[in-house]
């Protein structure tokens, strides 16, 4: 995918939203989903799954970075978050973490901003290639 690709930010969303759906909240019933934008144009997804050892529960970016591995690698381009009823969400201090490994500092979020933006001063350290 090239850099100056559109990024299909309704696609995105919709398939966060509809991930959301399959999310596992029954404590807090926060459901959450996310969908990535590979670089090589696949979009990957994931739900949150909590546990009542709340320290256990993961994220929905946990689980769409997940099946970015599973389904092949590769580096995310752009990151929707969504709840429920389809309205963005911003990334915890913890995924944006995790957004920045599989996507780098200018992977794009909700659109409006960059990993970079919501992580300034991140922990960075070269990382081995896929």
């Amino acid at each position: 995918m090239s850099e100056d690709a559109a990024i299909p930010w309704a696609e995105l969303r919709a398939r966060a939203h509809e991930a959301s759906r399959t999310a596992h909240a029954p404590y807090s019933n926060f459901h959450v989903g996310a969908a990535g934008l590979v670089d090589d144009g696949r979009i990957v997804t994931g739900c949150n799954v909590e546990n009542a050892s709340y320290g256990l529960t993961l994220c929905a970016e946990c689980g769409m970075v997940s099946d970015l591995h599973r389904t092949g690698g590769g580096r995310l381009v752009a990151v929707t978050v969504t709840d429920a009823d389809g309205e963005l969400l911003a990334p915890c201090g913890r995924c944006r973490q995790l957004l920045l490994e599989a996507g780098g500092p200018g992977c794009a979020v909700n659109e409006h901003t960059t990993v970079a933006e919501l992580l300034p001063d991140a922990f960075e350290f070269p990382l081995p290639e896929d």
